[in-house]
């Protein structure tokens, strides 16, 4: 039986955040602060620094930098993996794993800065939450960035934002053309990396996101387009 579409209780900190990497492949080649100035210049409030491997002395004048980049156009700067680092430059906040300690990077941000916490079963939400995460972050399709982040796949999205009481970002194989499918299953924003960070035109195909997710929350309508990445 299909279920009916779910729409966000609660607004999301941002609805189309742009995440920055390492890897050539998912990028075009482009260093972070390429992806992160064509990303704001299309229309993406908000930005995640993902840098894996970097230390906090490596990181933080980067992290600076887009701090301020985001400030011009009222984004939100969020600090993957490094909520000292957050703390110390005054980003939006950070965002961190299963694998770290929310609990923690709660207590190293200061007030008002958001945690967002990766989750992908209802018991994760749940810890999430209990931990002070002001939003989840959701595995929807496979994705090279994380292989090994499980996939929930739509049904899973609705099942998890029926349970979560704050915003859940649906992230993994979301592009314009699967974007309104994540949002109508309760999605309340969308993070991408390769569909803005390798596409030819980057500022072009941000601009493409943001207009496809601003009606699809306009609208509350679920989306005839395909629902697996392509």
């Amino acid at each position: 039986m299909t279920r009916p579409s779910l729409r966000p209780s609660l607004p999301a900190p941002f609805q189309l955040c742009a995440v920055t990497t390492d890897a050539d492949a998912l990028a075009g080649g482009r260093g972070h602060t390429e992806v992160a100035l064509a990303a704001l210049a299309g229309g993406a409030d908000a930005v995640q620094l993902r840098a894996p491997g970097w230390t906090a002395d490596e990181l933080r004048p980067l992290a600076r930098v887009l701090t301020a980049a985001c400030a011009r156009t009222d984004a939100a700067l969020i600090v993957n993996d490094h909520p000292g680092v957050a703390a110390q430059v005054g980003a939006a906040g950070a965002h961190v794993g299963q694998d770290d300690d929310p609990v923690a990077a709660r207590a190293r941000l200061e007030p008002g800065q958001i945690l967002g916490v990766s989750a992908g079963s209802v018991d994760e939400v749940e810890a999430a939450v209990a931990a002070g995460a002001d939003y989840v972050g959701v595995t929807v399709w496979p994705t090279a960035t994380k292989s090994e982040a499980a996939a929930v796949g739509v049904e899973g999205l609705r099942d998890l934002a029926a349970a979560s009481p704050v915003p859940l970002v649906a992230i993994g194989g979301v592009s314009a053309a699967t974007a309104p499918t994540a949002l109508a299953a309760g999605a309340a924003g969308v993070a991408v990396v390769s569909a803005i960070a390798a596409a030819p035109d980057p500022v072009a195909a941000a601009r493409e996101l943001r207009a496809v997710v601003d009606e699809a929350l306009a609208s509350g309508d679920p989306s005839p387009r395909q629902e697996e990445s392509r």
